[in-house]
């Protein structure tokens, strides 16, 4: 008797009615018409089929139309190898270059106060604002012959348009935010509870880096690196105005696509395409599951 006193009491507070309001207000929101549901998801399906689902099927299928020897020969050609060798060589630089600047960004920005704080966070953010063509473009001005740098770099024999210094630099430059993107909310989120705790049990500035930030960050840490790595792979504006075109020698994988694809070599196009597809594919699933990581180390927090 004493508790069934109780629980109407505990009903008739203000927190309860607030409860059961907020229970019922999202009962509503599950309440649309059953035609309504299947039309709004029905619509989402058929968007992601026709974006994203038939470009894929097309990619392969063209890719392997002609068997599955003229796939492997198309990819063994060595101007398909050099642009993959490339490709990997380029998105590696890049991928190093970015991560420790995305780290030291993100351990500034998220963990002390200073003057330009915004606008160094404005800066990080300008790759995605600014066309890559004219992040090329930029490049070519800077370093080509007739460019602020070109004559002395002339001078010195030093390539950096055409070469690999340049692919590597325009790529650097369009993918940087990624990896301090990913960071700076998730280490933002986390404080400085346990950096100054560290601090003021004798551990160095490094020390508390790798043995106390660097841990919390190490899934926000790959899930930058994954974004950074498909972009730096699939970068086609900047590196075309910087690469020169050069077969065999300064063609990444996209490029190599648009050349096959222009002298109508249909097959091997969509086999170099085809691998960047499966490089999407692996993305999305690798992001799915560093988000889950993500995700449970937020509850974990919570709790």
């Amino acid at each position: 008797m004493t508790m069934q006193i109780a629980d109407s009491v505990s009903l008739s507070t203000p927190d309860a009615k607030a409860r059961r309001h907020a229970v019922a207000a999202g009962e509503n929101l599950r309440t649309e018409p059953r035609a309504v549901r299947i039309a709004i998801i029905s619509v989402a399906v058929l968007f992601l089929t026709v974006f994203v689902v038939l470009p894929l099927v097309v990619v392969f299928a063209q890719a392997f139309s002609r068997g599955i020897m003229a796939y492997v020969a198309a990819l063994s050609e060595p101007e398909a190898l050099a642009a993959i060798r490339l490709t990997l060589l380029v998105a590696a630089i890049s991928v190093g270059l970015n991560l420790v600047f995305g780290l030291v960004a993100a351990w500034a920005i998220a963990k002390f106060e200073f003057k330009g704080k915004t606008f160094l966070i404005s800066l990080i953010d300008l790759p995605f604002s600014v066309s890559p063509v004219i992040s090329g473009l930029v490049f070519v001005l800077l370093f080509g012959a007739q460019g602020y740098f070109g004559g002395w770099l002339r001078d010195h024999d030093i390539q950096i348009l055409f070469a690999v210094p340049g692919i590597a630099l325009a790529t650097t430059f369009v993918t940087f935010p990624f990896v301090a993107r990913a960071l700076i909310p998730l280490m933002q989120e986390q404080g400085t509870q346990e950096e100054e705790a560290a601090i003021s049990l004798g551990a160095s500035g490094l020390q508390t880096f790798f043995r106390v930030t660097l841990p919390n960050i190490k899934w926000g840490v790959l899930y930058g690196v994954l974004l950074c790595n498909a972009r730096a792979m699939g970068e086609f504006g900047a590196v075309s105005v910087v690469s020169g075109h050069i077969r065999g020698e300064t063609n990444t994988m996209p490029l190599l696509v648009e050349i096959l694809y222009n002298e109508y070599q249909f097959v091997a196009a969509f086999a170099i395409a085809s691998l960047l597809a499966m490089l999407a594919l692996i993305t999305l699933i690798a992001k799915t599951i560093l988000e889950r990581h993500l995700d449970e180390g937020h509850d974990s927090r919570d709790h």
